[in-house]
């Protein structure tokens, strides 16, 4: 994989040309092989004279203006010229070749049919590897072919001047012939000889060189090309793809190592940025092993940190046109003499994640479907895209994108003003794609395909050039991924929303205040209720004072501020904001109204938790009876107040009151929602709870059993809901006495956990406590008490000594320390996740 030849400077053909006719003087005859026409053009005849006039000299007539005297035998017939040795013209031989055994191996088998044209239209990217494998391949292989003759076939003018040069190099005396007659006696020659081999290397076009591959069927022909399509039946094709990541790694050791040790460090990931292409691994390679300390990590830095003027560098003595950027501004160039607008939905490409970009993200503006449709066709013709029919995606190399996004001041591909409108395209694509319904699991499967896509904008857009649009599409993904559960990753995605929001808008904005308070509530799910207090307590202050206290979004403001106050222990605060929410909203609603029976309901949890079951029940039994006369038995909101009303019974130790409504729930659950719905799990996790607390732990085991390979199934191992059911699963265990499988089951838990969601994070505690008692009841009591141990500092970091949590844990491990015992009280098995709608989990 070193550097190639440059072409020669190109030879304009004038018109098409027919078999010359070669006269010798004074004899009359002429001298003819029959061979049909190359159909180049056709020459002017009758232009001259000729003479010969000295012994032995041949005159040529009839097409040249200037007298021209050869050598008799310099004028035999093509057909009558045999090959010799010495005729090879192999450009160069790769110093640095790494891998291709399948490719190789094609070669070898294609080349070793008798008629067969090999075609080699790998993956159509520039910088693949198509000329190198075909000159490593030529040079190596036991391929029995001779002569090998090299010819630079990117226009008509190249293929005239490789013929040409076959020419010459058969019969030298014919060098003084112009280039056009000479090409007519190279195609000649090899119409009529067999077992040469010709590379015709870099063709942009089939149409240039079917002429000469119809006149010639005798030998072999090799063809590079970026083009993937259009060669017709008779080619046999081979892809040639990106290196594997060892035989990357294995080129670019070679070439920085040519000339002792060198630091490496970085290569393998140097590669993985390069995305394993052979012409960029060779290009950084050649880099670093011309300049002294160099490694390649510092050549990752300065690929990332200035872009532009590394895909333009290599080592002094490669080419210019032999690296990327050069490489594939050539092809862009074709490819917008053809259609500007493909190159346009390149850039837009540019901008997603490499692998698996949906179809319907590949739009240009307007709606212009049927110039997408042409642009996509020619991208893939140049295999600048490689289109997956089955899975309806796209792919582009990661560093086509990275071109394609990097402006470059005199490049006309790479315009800042080009890139920046790609970028809002792409940004715009994206925000039509998005589901309008980000949390119902039927949306999932297009959030998950989208998602990999927003990372790579989000990631590539410097946060400076973000819209509105980007503001809302991270919005949007923010509350997707924190309803999946990566609350921390989802607190990063709305934070940008909110300060793209206020950069934009300004800080009294609608969508600004909107966003405050769904980053309010994300700091409240990852167990950072102080912050998310600040953030509502500052929005309910901002909307009482832009739309007043009785507006719906202030009604909503507070009733968050509630929930927040109640996650950080604070319950009786909580209770006085939700009976002001309730008593407004009857007032302005009516007793009715959807919304008063949310608020209802949450002031019912509210109770719960400052320890008044009794009011909790009364209000939950009222709300139960209103939806059931309002919305009908089967309203998901029904369901949802028969479940909270069982939670309530069993949080007032009444679970064989609540058991008969849990089973009507989790059957009408699988029956409206299906049984792969969120709330079909969190009441058959409800259900096992109360069997559990009237000690029919069996049962309780079988539900928890299910839920857990269900909630691995659809929501993956590492989704909170997963670890709060494998902890739950693991307390049944405790309660059935079978400690064997609990303490294993609550360690691997304790340690998901403690990395997914963090170690102090309240659900992680729980789970710590929980295994804290499972060792006491094992008789292991240093283990216990060194665990609570670990919950108590956690909580003290992190809460504070006045929190509830750290009250608790303080109590608690106190008594275990006292009487080396953990005699204090546990935290719940069935409590240690957010309700669905206040009801517990």
């Amino acid at each position: 994989m070193t550097r190639k030849r440059p072409g020669r400077a190109p030879v304009r053909f004038r018109g098409s040309f027919t078999s010359a006719e070669v006269q010798v003087a004074g004899a009359g005859a002429k001298v003819d092989d029959g061979v049909g026409e190359l159909g180049f053009g056709q020459l002017a005849r009758d232009t001259g004279t000729a003479t010969a006039s000295a012994p032995h000299s041949v005159a040529v007539a009839g097409i040249y203006n200037a007298r021209t005297e050869l050598p008799p035998d310099a004028l035999r017939p093509p057909s009558q010229v045999d090959v010799r040795d010495g005729l090879d013209d192999l450009p160069w031989r790769p110093d640095h070749f790494v891998g291709r055994d399948d490719e190789l191996d094609r070669l070898d088998g294609v080349l070793s049919r008798p008629g067969a044209v090999l075609v080699q239209a790998v993956h159509g990217l520039g910088g693949i590897g198509k000329s190198t494998l075909a000159a490593h391949w030529a040079a190596t292989r036991e391929h029995g072919r001779r002569p090998v003759r090299w010819f630079t076939a990117d226009s008509p003018a190249g293929v005239q001047q490789g013929l040409a040069d076959l020419a010459v190099a058969l019969q030298p005396a014919l060098k003084v012939l112009p280039v056009d007659a000479l090409a007519e006696w190279g195609v000649q020659w090899l119409a009529s000889h067999t077992g040469w081999l010709v590379v015709l290397d870099n063709v942009n076009d089939p149409a240039h060189i079917a002429p000469l591959l119809s006149r010639a069927p005798g030998g072999r022909f090799l063809i590079t090309s970026r083009l993937g399509d259009g060669w017709g039946g008779n080619v046999a094709l081979v892809r040639l793809d990106v290196l594997a990541p060892d035989e990357s790694l294995d080129l670019i050791t070679s070439i920085i190592t040519s000339k002792g040790p060198r630091d490496l460090n970085g290569a393998a990931e140097l590669c993985e940025e390069l995305g394993h292409l052979p012409l960029a691994v060779e290009q950084a390679g050649a880099y670093i092993a011309q300049t002294p300390f160099m490694t390649p990590r510092n050549y990752l830095q300065l690929l990332a940190e200035h872009p532009a003027e590394m895909y333009e560098q290599a080592g002094a003595t490669t080419p210019d046109e032999r690296t990327v950027a050069r490489v594939w501004t050539i092809t862009l160039d074709h490819i917008a003499s053809r259609q500007p607008l493909a190159v346009d939905l390149l850039r837009i490409l540019a901008w997603y994640a490499p692998e698996a970009i949906p179809a319907f993200l590949a739009a240009l503006p307007e709606g212009r479907a049927v110039q997408t449709n042409q642009a996509l066709g020619l991208l893939t013709a140049y295999s600048m895209i490689t289109p997956d029919p089955a899975t309806e995606t796209i792919a582009v190399h990661r560093l086509v994108q990275a071109l394609a996004r990097t402006p470059h001041p005199t490049n006309p591909h790479r315009a800042s003003n080009l890139i920046n409108q790609a970028r809002e395209s792409a940004t715009a694509n994206l925000d039509a794609a998005l589901p309008q319904r980000w949390g119902d699991p039927v949306t999932w499967p297009r959030c998950r395909a989208l998602l990999p896509h927003f990372d790579a904008l989000s990631q590539h857009a410097d946060p400076a050039t973000d819209t509105p649009t980007t503001a809302r599409i991270h919005n949007e993904i923010g509350l997707y991924i924190k309803d999946q559960g990566l609350v921390a990753r989802a607190i990063h995605i709305l934070q940008r929303a909110y300060t793209g929001y206020e950069r934009i808008l300004g800080d009294s904005d609608p969508s600004t205040l909107t966003s405050r308070n769904n980053l309010a509530n994300a700091y409240e799910a990852v167990g950072d209720p102080t912050r998310a207090i600040t953030l509502h307590e500052q929005n309910l202050e901002d909307r009482v004072r832009i739309l007043g206290p009785d507006h719906p979004n202030t009604l909503v403001t507070r009733n968050n501020l509630a929930s927040a106050y109640q996650a950080a222990g604070d319950p009786a605060r909580a209770v006085a904001l939700h009976e002001q929410n309730l008593e407004d909203r009857i007032r302005l609603l009516g007793n009715d109204h959807p919304d008063v029976l949310t608020t209802r309901n949450n002031l019912a949890g509210a109770y719960e938790d400052v320890g008044d079951p009794g009011r909790a029940i009364t209000l939950h039994e009222q709300n139960l009876e209103d939806r059931n006369r309002i919305l009908g038995s089967n309203h998901p909101d029904t369901l949802s107040s028969r479940n909270n009303l069982a939670g309530a019974y069993v949080n007032a130790r009444d679970p064989r009151r609540a058991i008969p409504l849990m089973e009507q729930t989790l059957d009408d659950y699988v029956r409206i929602l299906g049984p792969d719905h969120p709330s079909t799990l969190t009441s058959r996790n409800n259900l096992a709870s109360a069997y559990q607390a009237i000690g029919e732990s069996a049962r309780a085991i079988t539900l928890h059993e299910q839920n857990f390979k269900d909630r691995v199934r659809i929501l993956g191992p590492d989704h909170p809901d997963t670890l709060i059911t494998h902890n739950n699963l693991a307390g049944a265990y405790v309660n059935a006495r079978d400690l064997r499988r609990a303490i294993p089951l609550m360690q691997r838990t304790l340690d998901a956990s403690a990395r997914i969601l963090g170690p102090d994070h309240p659900n992680t505690l729980t789970t710590r406590n929980n295994l804290a008692f499972a060792h006491r009841l094992m008789g292991d009591l240093d283990h216990a008490v060194t665990l609570l141990h670990e919950s108590l500092a956690l909580c003290l970091e992190r809460f504070g000594a006045d929190h509830p949590l750290t009250r608790k844990a303080q109590r608690v491990y106190s008594l275990a320390w006292e009487k080396r015992a953990v005699s204090g009280p546990k935290l719940e098995f069935g409590r240690a996740a957010t309700g669905h709608k206040g009801g517990c989990l």
